[in-house]
């Protein structure tokens, strides 16, 4: 899985040259990074700065999904599980050269994001063509880059960035430097789009061009530093401007496409899960079993049931071939806690928390990501239907369901509920207050979700909830929010928080450090894994090269806004 967001970044830069501008010469052999300020194409520069977001988007989300239980982490030790080349790609589609030489593709479309928006206003300066609209788009996604790389490694490189000349070994800067560089980029990026500039030729993934939306994610990218740094004042002079992303029509987000080859243009997670030999990516126990328990209506649209059954689970024979674990007797500090070991009722085969077993043959029996957000199948109970009947088609496979034309979800607009909510905690607000913010952020998070269903032109859409069961779901959850109070409070809050952020859960990890909520997560399979990782190391591809870098000897050091207990005392569910 870490692989993948290298692979798909490359995939969609060639898809982006082929659907960029109808005089693109497919056979081009030269990298408009290889030619002069003069000569170079804005618009292809402006496809790889936002398609290598897009990549680092996805990665930030899967490692912020592993370490908070809404992705399934695979190593007992963390530590081990995540060594200094993790956030290789991630760092040099920011910073270097490079990142679009594998093997799926050769390309020379490759320097990273800074690289390109320093080429940005190179050619701007010296062209007669207002290229402001380029250059706004560039400097926004520097501006989250640089928040993202501080928040999961502790620092970055800005000040001596994107001049190899001058720097050929840059210095990390502070975190809090960095995050206020990020927000005066944010400024500079409103300015240009201010002027509502023209997009001369490029290709906007994310806004079709639309710069009253791109400052509508400019004020949402500030909402996320305030949020994250606990700047409530600050954070409040944004929501009174009242121009942010509080709309699903202003969600910030990257869309796939449904192409399988040439390139391969899907969402990620369904090109490793709808293959002619089943599933290959593993779905986290915990957050299938929470969402089962609170009977949270998103469920049939986030995972997608093979089988009916799990070995193990109750009433179910065990099978040491397919699922090893459920011969196993749980360790002690499992019988311990609330959250299952190894199986789950009704079918949903997953994998806990450091589970670090081999691959069995599961392909068609464990289940897959659903139709949200990567445009996989509808669970609409299709196992279940019989064999002889036209509709039985209970595995998954090429082409099936939505074909992969999903979501990458970057800020959405039920993210900034979340938000709020948060924000009026930390001010002191009444539970009310609160609660009026939490549930408007599920009813856009449900809003959102359900007409994904329509993505899968096989699924039996009765299996969907109605607007009624929707309401008296989402009443119950904010009843249970008002009658609970100190940790239950929380936890329900976090838990339902978590769930929203699935698929899109960069900032999951954040809000676990910076709370320590929720504290009911199922544990690690091993009793003791090490320390949770407050940052995560350099990226080693630098240190190797960077005579001023020199790695960190563990993942203890906390992050400028982190002001919380060390490792391993916080956070309590580790």
């Amino acid at each position: 899985m870490k692989n993948i967001g290298k692979y798909i970044t490359v995939v969609f830069l060639l898809a982006g040259l082929l659907n960029s501008c109808e005089t693109t010469d497919l056979d081009l052999l030269v990298s408009p990074n290889d030619l002069a300020a003069d000569q170079a194409d804005p618009a292809l520069l402006l496809n790889s700065i936002q398609l290598a977001y897009a990549g680092n988007i996805y990665d930030f989300s899967i490692l912020g999904g592993e370490l908070t239980r809404i992705e399934y982490m695979s190593g007992r030790n963390y530590f081990n599980n995540y060594p200094g080349s993790t956030l290789d790609d991630v760092w040099e589609r920011t910073y270097s050269s490079g990142w679009g030489d594998d093997e799926v593709y050769s390309t020379d479309y490759d320097l990273g994001i800074f690289s390109n928006v320093q080429r940005l206003e190179d050619i701007d300066a010296t062209s007669d063509v207002d290229y402001s609209f380029h250059i706004a788009v560039g400097k926004t996604i520097q501006a989250h880059m640089l928040m993202l790389i501080t928040d999961y490694i502790g620092s970055a490189v800005y000040s001596e960035a994107g001049d190899p000349d001058q720097f050929p070994a840059p210095v990390l800067d502070d975190g809090a430097a960095v995050y206020a560089s990020a927000l005066a980029l944010l400024d500079e990026a409103e300015s240009l789009f201010a002027t509502n500039p023209g997009t001369v030729g490029a290709t906007d993934f994310y806004y079709g061009g639309d710069s009253s939306l791109w400052i509508k994610a400019v004020n949402s990218l500030r909402l996320k530093a305030y949020i994250t740094t606990g700047n409530t004042a600050a954070f409040d002079a944004v929501i009174a401007g009242n121009n942010y992303i509080d709309e699903a029509e202003e969600d910030f987000q990257f869309q796939y496409g449904s192409r399988e080859l040439q390139p391969d243009t899907r969402h990620p997670n369904y090109a490793d899960d709808y293959t002619p030999s089943g599933a290959d990516n593993y779905r986290a126990l915990w957050l299938m079993e929470y969402m089962q328990n609170v009977d949270d209506p998103r469920l049939r649209y986030y995972f997608y049931r093979q089988v009916a059954e799990t070995p193990g689970a109750p009433g179910v024979d065990p099978n040491e071939e397919t699922l090893a674990c459920s011969l196993a007797v749980p360790p002690i500090h499992y019988q311990e806690s609330e959250w299952a070991y190894c199986s789950l009722p009704n079918g949903y085969w997953g994998r806990q928390h450091g589970n670090n077993e081999g691959t069995p043959p599961d392909g068609f029996t464990r289940t897959a990501i659903g139709v949200y957000p990567a445009a996989g199948k509808f669970d609409d109970s299709d196992f279940a239907v019989d064999e002889d009947d036209p509709s039985y088609d209970p595995t998954v496979g090429l082409g099936k369901g939505g074909g992969g034309a999903g979501i990458q979800p970057i800020i959405l607009s039920s993210y900034v509920d979340f938000w709020r909510a948060d924000n009026a905690m930390a001010k002191g607000e009444s539970d009310a207050v609160v609660a009026d913010f939490f549930e408007s952020a599920l009813t856009k998070s449900m809003a959102k979700v359900k007409p994904f269903a329509a993505l899968d032109p096989t699924a039996d859409l009765s299996f969907e909830p109605s607007g009624t069961d929707v309401t008296t779901w989402i009443d119950g959850i904010i009843a249970d929010f008002l009658a609970a109070t100190g940790d239950d409070q929380m936890n329900i809050f976090a838990d339902q928080y978590f769930v929203t952020l699935y698929g899109g859960s960069a900032e999951a990890y954040n809000y676990y450090r910076k709370t320590g909520y929720p504290t009911n997560l199922a544990p690690n399979w091993e009793a003791n894994p090490g320390p949770f990782p407050r940052t995560f190391l350099y990226p080693q591809t630098e240190v190797i090269t960077n005579p001023n870098l020199t790695q960190k000897t563990d993942m203890t050091g906390q992050v400028f806004w982190d002001t919380n207990p060390a490792s391993p005392a916080f956070p309590e569910a580790q």
